[in-house]
């Protein structure tokens, strides 16, 4: 008899699956509302690759820790303001002569999204893919950088 695979317990996904029934229960979607046309997107995801986001006064940068992924399994999109990473870290395949004694690196399909400020130009994105990092570089806009002016006080 075959044992069973070793599941990983995932308590954000169950937060996220509790949260969507508890927005089920008290009301239409207000997005739904605007657009009735607009379709739902049920999305589920196996891991969630750690994201850090830093900004200088030229640029956001964004990096995503993909370990043991090629850029060929990460694609990256654009659409209404909101960029979105999607991928998949494939399993490796178990040896039939390997007693495993513990299995905590995650894998499965990602999904991460995120939405863009007004100053970010997404035409100018650029991505770079080394060592299992991704690097998004969103320039500024120089259209939309606020002015600071100094109010004086009387």
């Amino acid at each position: 008899m075959k044992p069973a695979p070793i599941l990983r317990w995932n308590p954000l996904r169950e937060m996220e699956d509790m949260q969507s029934r508890m927005a089920a229960l008290f009301g239409p979607d207000p997005l739904r509302m605007i657009d009735p046309n607009r379709e739902e997107k049920l999305v589920t995801t196996d891991w969630i690759p750690a994201v850090d986001i830093t900004e200088d006064e030229k640029e956001y940068l964004i990096k995503a820790d993909l370990p043991e992924m090629k850029k060929e399994d990460v694609h990256v999109t654009f659409e209404d303001g909101v960029l979105t990473l999607t991928g998949e870290r494939r399993v490796e395949r178990e040896e039939k002569n390997r007693k495993y004694h513990r299995v905590e690196r995650e894998h499965g399909r990602f999904l991460r999204s995120f939405t863009l400020p007004e100053n970010a130009d997404a035409t100018k994105i650029l991505a770079e893919f080394k060592d299992g990092v991704l690097l998004l570089r969103l320039p500024k806009n120089e259209k939309v950088r606020p002015k600071v002016i100094e109010v004086k006080i009387a």
